[in-house]
């Protein structure tokens, strides 16, 4: 008879590969070749740190508190390190005690989202750059009014420019 520890233990070692597939930072094939900016991950690595690559194209996570975007307060907009798309303005940038850069809204065409079960159950909202795909972070719905979310960034994943809060309208 099997006991319960082994069956669990059988269930681990199972799980094993399919954890180390998706730790192993493969970039997700459904995205790949579906966005204005499209680039070999070898072009990716020289535009971008390591830090940048394993979150923008890896799908990664900063360590929380790890970013001076974090605390930044001046006045300007977040952009995608990947493409330079601004994402976010700092209007609606607020402290959510997480350790990540928070927002309650984006900027108008700015982002992407889509399902994440890379935690097997857990099922969350992963946010990328609709320009480049760049994963930026994800979407939770504990946030501030008026919106009631929480778009939680990583901060590698962002540039800050201070100056307007607002991009600039093309004149078209």
């Amino acid at each position: 008879m099997l006991s319960r520890r082994d069956l669990l233990a059988g269930i681990t070692a199972m799980s094993a590969p399919m954890l180390a597939i998706q730790a192993s930072g493969v970039v997700r094939a459904e995205t790949e070749g579906q966005f204005e900016i499209s680039r070999t991950p070898e072009e990716w690595r020289k535009i971008l740190t390591g830090e940048q690559f394993y979150i923008l194209r890896e799908h990664g996570t900063e360590r929380p508190y790890s970013s001076p975007l974090n605390d930044e307060k001046r006045v300007g907009l977040y952009h995608c390190a990947g493409c330079d798309l601004p994402l976010y303005s700092s209007e609606t940038k607020y402290d959510s005690g997480t350790g990540w850069p928070s927002f309650w809204q984006p900027l108008e065409n700015a982002i992407g989202t889509s399902e994440d079960r890379s935690f097997w159950l857990l099922v969350r909202t992963e946010v990328h750059c609709r320009r480049c795909g760049g994963h930026q972070g994800h979407v939770f719905d504990d946030g501030p009014a008026p919106t009631g979310l929480r778009y939680c960034m990583n901060g590698d994943s962002m540039t800050f420019r201070p100056g307007p809060s607002q991009p600039e309208k093309s004149a078209t």
